[in-house]
């Protein structure tokens, strides 16, 4: 049987990753910027997400439907197409951005639709005695809002929110399609260079692992430093020789949604 250029390469392939260690400060580079732009996109998509889950739920019909509009059409395109309207639609009528900007602005917008659901979620879970009980106490409006209904919201839904901070961190990879430089356009540039595709990508994938598990423990601290209310029953229950109750795992995953 005839064998093909491609099937006697196939069987004389060898692993090398000798050619991609001069490109290790550019992988790095390329972490450190998707790690940059996954920070920045999910500080102030929280931000955004917390004032829509509030907006949507206000009883002012028009600001209601405009959080609706704006939810909806984020979950239902694709973040490519996001990212793409930004990029090269806004630049089209003369206003351009960097690339830095515009994969952390859609970013940011991503995150802020898919954290407002998550948010209203946890709102929506608030019994409706306790909020009037804070109203009985002569509590402020804001001091409800924050106290009573935002925190213990967040605390019932923080694990959704960090699988959601995850996937975006993955999705940031879209972002090499408009030439920014993280680590998939890094990888791109290193394989070209290197004609190594297999080590290449094995390296980003490693990469990619790594930041993943930094979130999860950056998420992990957070929790257990704002959350210290679950601190409190996972030792309680300890003492008494029992698990602690699914909602009180800081590490529970709720599997989320990424556009």
């Amino acid at each position: 049987m005839t064998q093909t250029l491609g099937d006697i390469a196939a069987m004389t392939f060898v692993p090398d990753f000798s050619p991609l260690l001069p490109y290790w400060p550019t992988f790095l580079k390329g972490a450190w910027l998707t790690l940059k732009m996954t920070s920045v996109a999910v500080c102030f998509g929280v931000i955004v997400g917390m004032l829509v889950a509030f907006a949507k739920r206000a009883k002012v019909p028009v600001l209601s439907r405009l959080c609706i509009i704006y939810i909806e059409s984020v979950r239902n395109t694709p973040f490519l197409v996001q990212i793409f309207l930004l990029y090269f639609g806004l630049a089209s009528i003369g206003l351009r951005m960097p690339t830095f900007a515009a994969a952390t602005l859609a970013m940011t917008i991503n995150i802020g639709a898919y954290a407002a659901e998550i948010i209203r979620a946890g709102l929506e879970s608030v019994p409706r005695g306790q909020i009037e009980a804070a109203e009985c106490l002569g509590l402020s409006r804001w001091r409800i809002g924050w106290h009573v209904m935002l925190q213990p919201s967040i605390e019932k839904v923080y694990p959704a929110l960090t699988s959601q901070f995850l996937l975006m961190m993955q999705a940031s990879a879209i972002a090499s399609q408009i030439s920014a430089e993280e680590l998939t356009a890094v990888a791109n540039t290193v394989q070209s260079d290197t004609f190594r595709s297999l080590e290449t990508y094995i390296v980003v994938a490693a990469l990619y692992l790594a930041l993943s598990l930094l979130i999860k423990l950056i998420a992990w601290a957070v929790g257990e430093h704002v959350f210290k209310r679950r601190r409190v029953i996972r030792l309680a229950a300890r003492r008494a020789g029992k698990a602690p109750s699914d909602t009180a795992r800081i590490d529970t995953v709720i599997p989320g949604g990424a556009a």
